[in-house]
């Protein structure tokens, strides 16, 4: 197996294809010969500014080409590249940003403002390089452009698979924590997927890396891969970075949002093979656009399309039938986590009917019970989800819950737990029961409902509050808060909603408010969220 940074291996694939396209964005195109120019240039600068092996590069961008180079450039440093959600607010981006100890911040101009107040509170950040996007330059940034044009290109250096990247998770326990990975745990895992995926024995070095690419695009075989949901979780980052690997070519769309329509346009225009969605968010959108193209006359070419690929989010029956039923595609539905996955599959081949594919366990994945003893799936016991590879090397700066993330089962295989709970139903489906009911999953974002009630609780006027997850149609679930005020307060539900959008990202924002004279609790004071949740449930349906 290939033991070896994503950066030589990249560069392998530079070397071998240089005339080839590698990032493609509207009109902009990036050959690999100048990916892998810019990247050099961007690694000298950042060397130039005291960064090396093990510095972290905090990365503030939309889906745009620089976020690709700037991974790129972080990896041939030897450094690491710190994935920022665009939605924090100030608290939580300086948090990350302090957490991974982060010595550099690459921002795109229209997110600078933030990014200043954050760096406020960030000592050991050394510099701002800011992508002109047509925003003012922030007070004391480098320029992105200036700093590639000012240096020579970094010469290649050698590097090791044992070098260490960081993927911070989306807060499931309360704050993102950074998941510590060497590359060749994960470079092995997805090289496997995607060469036996291409009839193609996996290759041991970088020069078979380089030379499986080019029989790739000798036979027309490289994938073309459309990011459509966000460089920043880890499903686009990481088929980004392992379809480059096989010689293929990256598409970004133009906008910020979500647009299903600018999605098929780029479909057909660059012949996608393979794209990543996230659920019934996206999906709904998908084909929405689809029967519009249809009634005003003009259908999207989808026919280069062959996977779509989804994880992080629900991605119910009813949607899925309707792709299968509009496209030649194979879906792919995941269940796994920034500590890493896939613990479980759905898969449906083309033309297929959903409630005829079953949901299964990975291929590494097991259940096993709290004392670490394997459960047999026949059983129907509900258990924890583990997998056996890849597994990272734990949580940064957190060695007590990285010891707890791992156990040694009874087949002596290590296993890494991070709390999801499952089990396999009679019919022989594996079905996913979650991690717990205080995190909400909302089109994608995990929403820790005591951060949010923290949040709800600063209000002067809030007495107490509980945060909880109902069903939601569009977004897998929604956030709604269940209130009591102070005697004699009056608030509206705009004011709440205003008082935690001041504090956290967007999406962690109550969708709706529910003020009652009391928040029930136990005699102990803990919260009885199955109360709020009916209550909730009650006063604005699911």
């Amino acid at each position: 197996m290939v033991n070896e940074s994503w950066a030589t291996l990249w560069e392998s694939v530079a070397s071998a294809l240089p005339d080839h396209p590698a990032l493609v964005q509207g009109e902009r195109a990036l050959r690999w010969s100048e990916l892998d120019e810019r990247a050099s240039r961007l690694a000298a600068g950042l060397s130039a500014l005291g960064t090396g092996r093990g510095s972290r590069v905090a990365v503030l961008l939309h889906n745009r080409p620089e976020y690709l180079e700037t991974v790129f450039a972080a990896y041939k440093i030897r450094g690491a590249p710190v994935n920022l959600n665009v939605r924090y607010r100030e608290a939580e981006l300086a948090e990350v940003i302090d957490d991974s100890d982060a010595e550099v911040l690459v921002v795109e101009g229209g997110l600078a403002g933030l990014a200043d107040t954050a760096r406020a509170r960030c000592p050991g950040l050394r510099a701002v390089l800011q992508v002109d996007d047509g925003s003012p330059r922030l007070d004391g940034a480098l320029g992105y452009e200036e700093v590639i044009a000012g240096h020579p290109p970094m010469p290649r250096i050698e590097r090791s698979g044992d070098d260490v990247f960081i993927l911070y998770t989306g807060g499931t326990t309360g704050r993102p924590r950074g998941v510590l990975w060497r590359h060749r745990d994960i470079v092995e895992t997805l090289c496997l997927v995607a060469y036996t995926q291409a009839g193609m024995p996996v290759p041991e070095d970088a020069a078979a890396v380089a030379a499986r690419a080019v029989e790739l695009r000798a036979a027309g075989a490289a994938p073309v891969f459309l990011a459509a949901s966000p460089l920043m979780h880890g499903t686009a980052f990481y088929l980004a970075q392992v379809l480059w690997l096989v010689g293929g070519t990256v598409v970004l769309l133009e906008g910020h949002g979500f647009d299903a329509h600018e999605m098929w346009r780029a479909v057909e225009r660059h012949r996608v093979t393979t794209t990543a969605i996230v659920g019934d968010v996206f999906a709904r959108r998908m084909v929405a656009a689809l029967d519009d193209a249809a009634a005003g006359g003009r259908g999207h070419d989808t026919s280069s399309l062959r996977r779509i690929l989804s994880s992080g989010a629900a991605w119910t029956p009813a949607v899925k039938q309707a792709l299968l039923d509009r496209t030649a595609a194979a879906l792919v539905d995941q269940v796994g986590s920034t500590e890493g996955g896939p613990t479980m599959i759905h898969l449906m081949a083309p033309g297929a009917r959903v409630e005829h594919c079953r949901w299964v366990l990975g291929s590494a994945a097991r259940l096993l019970r709290e004392d670490g003893s394997l459960i047999d799936p026949a059983s129907g016991e509900v258990g924890l989800l583990g997998f056996s590879a890849p597994r990272p090397l734990g949580y940064h700066k957190d060695p007590e819950r990285s010891a707890s993330l791992f156990r040694v089962a009874a087949d002596g295989v290590t296993y890494c737990v991070p709390g999801d709970h499952a089990y396999v139903d009679a019919a022989g489906d594996a079905v996913l029961l979650g991690r717990g009911s205080l995190c909400i999953n909302t089109g994608g974002e995990k929403v820790y409902v005591e951060e949010v009630e923290g949040a709800i609780l600063a209000h002067p006027e809030v007495l107490d509050a509980n945060v909880v997850g109902l069903p939601d149609e569009e977004w897998g679930s929604a956030v709604v808060a269940v209130v009591a005020l102070q005697p004699g307060a009056e608030v509206t539900e705009a004011e709440i909603q205003a008082a935690v959008r001041s504090r956290l990202a967007g999406y962690k924002v109550p969708r709706r408010v529910v003020v009652v004279d009391e928040v029930r609790r136990t005699p102990v004071g803990k919260a009885q969220y199955a109360w709020a949740r009916e209550v909730a449930a009650a006063a604005v349906g699911g």
